[in-house]
């Protein structure tokens, strides 16, 4: 016997949309206020249909692995806007436990990374975004960045700020990094090296932006997380201040606008097929 079964119920209008969020947010004659918001900051009548793209940067001047991150924001932004969506940039907090090491503020640490995650989720949740690119650095905006996409559970991809060159005593042209500044610290305990080598090596082994030079929690981190899929190829191997950097920021943006529209696409192919099945029962 053959029963009729109702065509399946949507509890979300906009599944089958690219904006399944911003749509609740801006869409229709009672939403005029949302929008008018959002023109100071740079939307355009025509920017109200277009998937709404956070941006969520790690930058500060607390230390030198996110100090370069404003830049690269922009350049996911650009990539956001340039294949169709409307980016919004917004930030989230930075400390350094490298900096912090040894005193009470590493207690800290681990908790900055929970605020981190709930800041992000907390604006990409209240603003009605429908993708997020994240821009992290360091040793806990990069899990608290990741521990915010999988709670939002929305098209989204983590970009790693890259890391350092290295620093160099010139007369010498030797390259250093963070461990060289640790070695020094027994080596001057030990006096191995003097006073002026000593602040020589200090001063010039953190050469400039990006995350420490070595397979350390960053870099170690970066791959883990572009093996898990949840940052391009390459992502996790380019330096800084690279141009190579500048473009993963860029297709970042362009990806999550792609995942967007492929989850809107197997969405509509999903209720079609349903839909049909429904209608041959």
């Amino acid at each position: 016997m053959k029963t009729n079964r109702p065509a399946a119920r949507h509890t979300n209008p906009c599944a089958q949309s690219p904006r399944p969020f911003s749509a609740k947010v801006l869409d229709g004659p009672e939403r005029a206020p949302s929008r008018a918001m959002l023109y100071p900051v740079g939307f355009k009548p025509e920017d109200f249909i277009k998937p709404m793209i956070g941006i969520a940067s790690a930058w500060s001047m607390v230390t030198p692995c996110n100090m370069h991150l404003d830049q690269l924001v922009r350049e996911a932004e650009a990539g956001a806007n340039a294949a169709g969506g409307k980016a919004i940039v917004f930030n989230t907090i930075t400390i350094s436990d490298g900096i912090s090491l040894g005193t009470e503020g590493m207690k800290y640490s681990l908790v900055s990374r929970e605020v981190i995650a709930d800041s992000i989720e907390t604006v990409v949740g209240c603003e009605g975004m429908d993708g997020l690119v994240a821009i992290g650095g360091c040793d806990k905006n990069m899990p608290g960045a990741l521990i915010a996409m999988a709670r939002l559970n929305r098209p989204a991809v983590f970009v790693y700020g890259g890391t350092i060159l290295p620093g160099c005593l010139t007369r010498e042209s030797r390259n250093l990094d963070i461990v060289s500044v640790f070695e020094a610290v027994g080596a001057h305990a030990k006096r191995r090296i003097h006073d002026r080598e000593f602040q020589a090596i200090e001063s010039c082994a953190i050469s400039g932006p990006g995350a420490c030079g070595g397979m350390y929690t960053a870099n170690t981190m970066a791959s883990a997380v572009e093996a898990l899929g949840m940052s391009l190829p390459n992502s996790s191997a380019q330096n800084a201040i690279s141009e190579a950097k500048k473009e993963d920021c860029r297709r970042a943006g362009t990806t999550v606008l792609e995942m967007a529209k492929y989850a809107s696409a197997v969405s509509s192919a999903s209720l079609g097929a349903v839909t049909d099945r429904n209608l041959k029962l």
